[in-house]
């Protein structure tokens, strides 16, 4: 406060006050659309103590895949060097200390899947950059690395479980050539990006040994617990399972079988809003600690608990068709009672997302699921429609007393759910991928509404 009370945005609130009640008492609490203006003018070139007194960096890009367009986020090197701070120091100690593996740099290899592009520039000459970005030959890169040093992995992961799982599928599409080019010692010729091609070539030497095990090991009925046989030495796997994620938590221990799946941290463009001090729980059971902002009302003797989630309930209505308000959550849960559903049938659910169709008279919720088998290959030739409609029935029984009021008077008409085949999962995030969103960012959205988005998912309904 001290540096920044001189500011013209703070200036407006506290006049170069740097007293904390004196904050507390004037600045309010505001979205990004109240700073984007001051935001703009740094963008637009402007140099003074618009937001901070230390010079911007860069920006950061959100994804723009929660709620519209990616934000700028200003970053200082300040900044910078505090998250750098957290994620080799903070994060490593406490992974050692509570996991009990030891150093895991120091006892093997981590297969952290990451992706970078060279960022925008905004009209002041400042980068703006997505945290992560990706393409197919990095991916590819990436696995075929991971697997020639399969005997040493101690960790996979990614920023989001998204991304784990964008792999394994990719593993799944590409394992034979992956196999090929390990047999060989050569890469393949699609992948001509320089800077892939010369690190991967200089590391790639002629294994069939290797090549034969990793095929018969991906070539087997199921693919439960693949993480586990494909990197036998792994003790982890480490990515946000939390929040948006927990929908992909099922799938991913699917593959895992055992693996604990860790989130270290509750992260997003903005800032760094809280550490998981226990980081074998559960995906559903996970609590991140803040550091504390005030601590001079605080007695002694007593209890405090900080509640911090993403979850806006009723302010973040995702579905709505009359006074109907179906929040992220809601919708979390009711998909969560449906699946239940599925066991008889042989399959998990790998992904949802939904929208309104208000089309017709009345309008109604679409539910778009992609399953997957859990044995054999992925092509569902046939769904039970008595199951399937039973999982409707239970998401429409398991949304609040409004929705339902409104169903029975007909004022909302039948919830709506659709098939996917494979792959659609994929096609939606390469589209938000093309429109500038980063893979490694990339968080399924529980709700579309895109138009193109929607089409995309529409082109691809089997049931």
């Amino acid at each position: 406060m001290t540096t920044n009370a001189g500011t013209q945005y703070l200036s407006r609130f506290i006049n170069g006050d740097a007293d904390k009640q004196c904050f507390k008492t004037n600045v309010p609490i505001v979205t990004y659309e109240d700073t984007k203006p001051y935001i703009d003018r740094i963008a637009n070139e402007e140099t003074s103590n618009i937001l901070l007194t230390q010079p911007i960096h860069e920006f950061y890009l959100s994804t723009g895949t929660s709620g519209g367009l990616p934000k700028l986020i200003p970053v200082t090197v300040g900044t910078y060097n505090q998250r750098a701070v957290y994620y080799f120091t903070l994060l490593g100690s406490l992974m050692n200390k509570q996991l009990g593996f030891g150093d895991l740099d120091k006892t093997g290899k981590r297969l952290q899947l990451l992706f970078a592009k060279t960022g925008s520039e905004t009209a002041c000459g400042l980068k703006a950059t997505t945290v992560l970005t990706n393409n197919n030959q990095s991916m590819f890169c990436q696995l075929l690395l991971g697997l020639i040093h399969r005997d040493e992995v101690v960790s996979v992961g990614s920023t989001f479980a998204t991304v784990v799982l964008r792999a394994i599928k990719f593993l799944e599409q590409y394992y034979g050539e992956l196999c090929s080019n390990i047999r060989t010692g050569r890469i393949s010729d699609w992948v001509n990006d320089p800077g892939c091609r010369n690190i991967v070539t200089s590391i790639v030497k002629p294994n069939p040994k290797l090549a034969d095990s990793i095929e018969n090991l991906c070539g087997c009925k199921s693919w439960e617990g693949i993480l586990r046989k494909v990197w036998p030495k792994a003790k982890l796997v480490d990515a946000i399972t939390t929040g948006v994620m927990s929908q992909y938590a099922e799938t991913l221990e699917f593959y895992s079988r055992g693996l604990p799946l860790v989130s270290t941290g509750y992260i997003c463009s903005e800032a760094i809003c809280g550490i998981n001090l226990e980081p074998l729980s559960k995906p559903f059971e996970i609590q991140f600690n803040a550091k504390p902002v005030d601590l001079v009302n605080v007695k002694p003797g007593h209890y405090y608990e900080l509640l911090v989630t993403t979850y806006g309930e009723r302010q973040n209505v995702i579905l709505s068709i009359e006074s109907d308000k179906t929040s992220e959550l809601d919708l979390l849960n009711a998909v969560n009672e449906a699946k239940t559903h599925l066991d008889p049938l042989g399959f998990i659910l790998r992904w949802y997302t939904s929208h309104v169709d208000a089309s017709s008279i009345p309008g109604h919720y679409v539910v778009f699921w992609e399953l997957k088998a859990k044995e054999g290959n992925d092509n569902i030739v046939e769904l039970d429609r008595t199951t399937m409609t039973e999982c409707c029935s239970r998401m429409e029984e398991s949304l609040d007393f409004i929705y339902r009021l409104y169903r029975k008077e007909n004022a909302i008409a039948a919830l709506e759910m659709k098939v996917l085949k494979q792959g659609s999962f994929e096609a939606l995030m390469d589209y938000h991928v093309s429109q500038g969103a980063s893979l490694s960012q990339y968080k399924g959205p529980s709700c579309i509404k895109s138009k193109e988005a929607i089409k995309i998912l529409d082109s691809r309904v089997m049931a």
